[in-house]
Order: C-alpha cells, then structure tokens, then sequence
C-alpha cells in the first residue's frame, strides 16, 4: 500500500513537473506610446490622453485671454491635489506629470513646483546659504507665485453582469484663481470601457 501512495506522489510530481514545462513566459519590448489594454482597467495610454485632451481644451477657453490682456503675462499655474475617489487603484502621481508635461509642452502658461518640492527646494536653498559662494548662491524670497491652482478627481461606475462588465470613468478639473477663489474653467472627460470575459474552449 505504501509503494502505490509513493508511485502516485512520483506520478502527480512528474505531471507537475511537464505542466511547468509547458509555460514559457515571454517579455517583449513594446512602443511607450502603444496602446494595451490587458485588464480593461484605468491604464498608461487612459492618463496621458486624458490629461493632453483635457489641458488642450483647458487653454482654449476666455480665461487664458483674459489674464494676457489683464496682466500682459503668461499666467502662473499650480497643479493641487487630484483625488483619486474611483472604485480602483489609480497611479495618481502619473497623472498629475502627464498634465503638468501637457501645460509646460504648451508654451502657454508657467508652472511652478508643488508644496512638498518647494519644501525640497527651500531646503536646498538654505543649504546652500551656508556652504555655497556667493556667485552660486540662490536667493531666498524669489519664487515665482501662482495665480492659479488646477485640482481635481476621477470617478468610477460599474455596472457588472456575469462575465460582462461596463467601467465607466469621469474625470473632472477645475482651474481656480487663487486670489478670487474663482473657478474660471471646469473640464471634464469620460471614458466607458466594456470588459468581457469569454469561455476558451480546448
């Protein structure tokens, strides 16, 4: 009896065995800017188009025309805080540089650093007030101030049946004058993707 439970753990090992030997994981070098969607959830391609699509219709509206005539300089942005309240993990902090890369690519309007960079770039300067020359030395109390904070959040309904499943994505920007507390223009895109799972039958 016990050489037959033996012969069995060889069998089911050496079947174990075959089957690993059967996978072949391969990994292929693809363009950045293709598009895969593999899981159908909020991906690369969903983040960068959305943010070029959105600053693009951001910076075609009254309020950029507006502040050149007012001011008779390019305005000063900041991008704050964009939430990610979807039903799924969101790399948020990719989303905020393909729209920070989107305003500063436009030529249109400056950027300058979030709070936690100003922090690092303080930091620095303060540094450097003690063991920098004078030549080098950057000054303290230069920096360039916003006149507008671009926030915002995504979004996510699912409506799911079975093997069938509809995501449905709204992303909603505000820009705001940071000085009135107004909100001079109010962006929003949607994506539905529809993710179905079929049977594969051998």
């Amino acid at each position: 009896m016990r050489k037959w439970y033996i012969s069995a753990f060889i069998f089911s090992l050496a079947l174990a065995l075959a089957a690993a030997g059967c996978s072949k994981k391969v990994v292929q070098r693809v363009e950045p800017d293709e598009v895969i969607d593999l899981s159908g959830k909020w991906n690369d391609t969903d983040s960068r188009l959305v943010s070029e699509e959105m600053i693009a219709d951001c910076l075609n509206h009254p309020w950029l025309t507006k502040h050149a005539t007012k001011y008779s300089k390019d305005p000063v942005v900041i991008v704050g805080a964009i939430r990610n309240k979807s039903s799924e993990h969101i790399a948020v902090g990719t989303f905020i540089s393909d729209i920070e890369r989107a305003l500063v690519n436009s030529g249109d309007v400056s950027v300058v650093a979030s709070s936690l960079e100003r922090q690092d770039l303080r930091e620095e300067k303060a540094d450097q007030a003690r063991f920098s020359t004078i030549e080098s030395l950057k000054k303290q109390g230069v920096e360039l101030g916003a006149d507008y904070m671009l926030t915002g959040q995504i979004n996510t309904i699912v409506d799911q049946e079975k093997g069938e499943k509809v995501v449905f994505y709204q992303t909603d920007l505000n820009l705001i004058d940071i000085e009135t507390n107004s909100k001079v223009w109010l962006g929003q895109k949607k994506i539905k993707k529809f993710i179905e799972r079929k049977r594969v039958s051998y």
